[in-house]
């Protein structure tokens, strides 16, 4: 009687039997053909079980990241900068150094993903910048800080990328964004708790090392310690999923395979093979290159935004434990505005109208920041800055997740969307400097233009998209079907759609 519940109207699984990769692909390719649905309560089950069991793991892993990554802006202004001699430009190179491993090892650690497995691989991650981040407490000078934010960056480059590669394996294209946002709404979470966290650490004057080396050495404990236990926990694929029942994971690697709309003839994301040929695919693909520097363009305000909102605070005339506390609320709105804007993306399955919503409030926030006027007027400017930077960048890694496949094709894209996107770390650094304080118009204004960009950037990929489906509505694609290799067509099968 399992069986029964895995499809509406009484369609039945296959039992499973050993099967080489053709037969794989034939079975696959009928299930297909079928057009079969999933039971809604049985499909609603799965996607429960993986909520519980997935999503809060990474949640706890984007969190630790963001504050391991970001905790140097708190340390700044409780010591950091005096005792290490950072004059100068010295400390926004040290944010730069971070960087350059960051981005050289997106791409290579998403298609290595799967091989070592991503229950393992994304905790390990975790593991190593623990260490490194609890190794930057302990530095005494200029280089060795140079050195940890290096190593630090190694560790965390393939984190961001192999996440929205690691859920794409379990939710289907609909549903992946409100479960990307779950756990990318921890980004603005670390900000409101890593300042109250770095508030009460540099309180510490222990052994010779006082007030900032503490936020550094107990956070990179934190981090450590949870890596090694939830290695335990993430399951590497569906298949490997030991909380579901077995019909529950014959069901979820089927729903998948539907999902895919013919962009694979895989029956599961474990039998694809790596090829040259996806790696074009996904370089070639117009949401690739448009969302790529759509995410750059968003992501400058981001992290300026997160690395120097204490600095922001402190030159409105607050002490710097003050400074602290005020980043808390602005960071508990882009908390929630995370969460919001993602649902209700998942819902109207439309990731573009969300972008410029969301760019549209944060360029009213910059506008209130750069115009001369109250503190309090200045500071409500970081709200709306918070509400709208937040959330766009979870829509715009969902968006090209979305627009592409198979597996591989979508590790290629959605690690070079990432690279590409921290490329503007190295503007967004230098966007405040003290030269500048303590109003940082240029700053405001550098970020105010990448949002403008990004308004462009989400307008010109809505209407590819629209007009690319309308093509495939019209049958003008369907000469692929007899002029090229079917399993080789991914996200240019006619079937497909793009996510507007």
């Amino acid at each position: 009687m399992a069986n029964n519940l895995l499809f509406s109207q009484g369609i039945g699984i296959r039992e499973k039997n050993e099967k080489d990769d053709s037969d794989d692909k034939a079975d696959f390719k009928a299930a297909y053909n079928e057009d079969q649905a999933l039971d809604p309560a049985l499909n609603q089950r799965i996607t429960y079980r993986f909520d519980r069991h997935i999503i809060p793991w990474l949640f706890g892993i984007w969190l630790l990241a963001f504050i391991d990554r970001s905790n140097i802006g708190n340390a700044r202004i409780d010591g950091l900068a005096t005792d290490l001699k950072l004059d100068g430009d010295k400390f926004n190179i040290a944010l730069t150094v971070f960087y350059i491993p960051y981005i050289l090892i997106d791409v290579p650690s998403n298609w290595v993903l799967k091989y070592f497995g991503a229950g393992y691989y994304l905790p390990g991650l975790l593991i190593g910048w623990g260490i490194v981040g609890m190794c930057t407490g302990f530095v005494k000078n200029y280089a060795g800080l140079l050195v940890c934010r290096f190593f630090l960056g190694l560790c965390e480059g393939g984190l961001l990328g192999g996440m929205i590669l690691y859920l794409s394996m379990f939710y289907r294209r609909r549903e992946l964004l409100f479960r990307i946002g779950m756990f990318y709404c921890a980004a603005p979470l670390s900000g409101a708790f890593g300042g109250l966290l770095a508030t009460g650490l540099a309180q510490i004057n222990y052994g010779g090392y006082n007030h900032w080396p503490w936020i550094f050495i107990v956070e990179g404990i934190i981090t450590i310690a949870y890596g090694l236990v939830a290695i335990f926990f993430l399951p590497a694929t569906p298949s490997h999923a030991k909380f579901l029942l077995e019909v529950e994971r014959e069901a979820a690697v089927h729903r998948m395979g539907l999902d895919a709309h013919g962009a694979t003839q895989a029956s599961k994301v474990e039998s694809e093979k790596f090829s040259w040929h996806w790696v074009r695919m996904a370089i070639l693909n117009v949401n690739t290159v448009v969302l790529s520097l759509n995410f750059f363009a968003i992501i400058t305000p981001i992290y300026s935004f997160s690395l120097f909102l204490p600095t922001i605070i402190s030159a409105l005339g607050y002490s710097s434990v003050k400074a602290q506390l005020f980043t808390v609320p602005p960071n508990m709105a882009g908390f929630f505005a995370v969460i919001l804007c993602t649902f209700i993306s998942d819902r109207i399955n439309g990731r573009g109208p969300i972008m410029i919503g969301c760019c549209s409030v944060a360029i009213i926030g910059y506008i209130m920041l750069i115009v001369k006027t109250r503190p309090l007027v200045h500071y409500g400017g970081t709200f709306l800055v918070a509400i709208g930077v937040f959330p766009s960048s979870p829509a715009v890694m969902g968006w090209l997740a979305n627009n592409l496949a198979p597996h591989y094709v979508r590790a290629t894209g959605t690690g070079l969307q990432i690279a590409i996107a921290n490329c503007a770390a190295f503007i967004a650094t230098f966007t405040y400097l003290k030269k500048d304080a303590p109003d940082y118009t240029t700053g405001h204004a550098i970020n105010l233009g990448m949002l403008v960009f990004s308004l462009i950037l989400s307008t010109t990929n809505i209407l590819y998209c629209k007009w690319e489906n309308r093509q495939r509505l019209r049958g003008q694609r369907d000469y692929r079907l007899s002029e090229e290799d079917e399993g080789l067509l991914g996200y240019r099968h006619p079937s497909f759609r793009y996510t507007i």
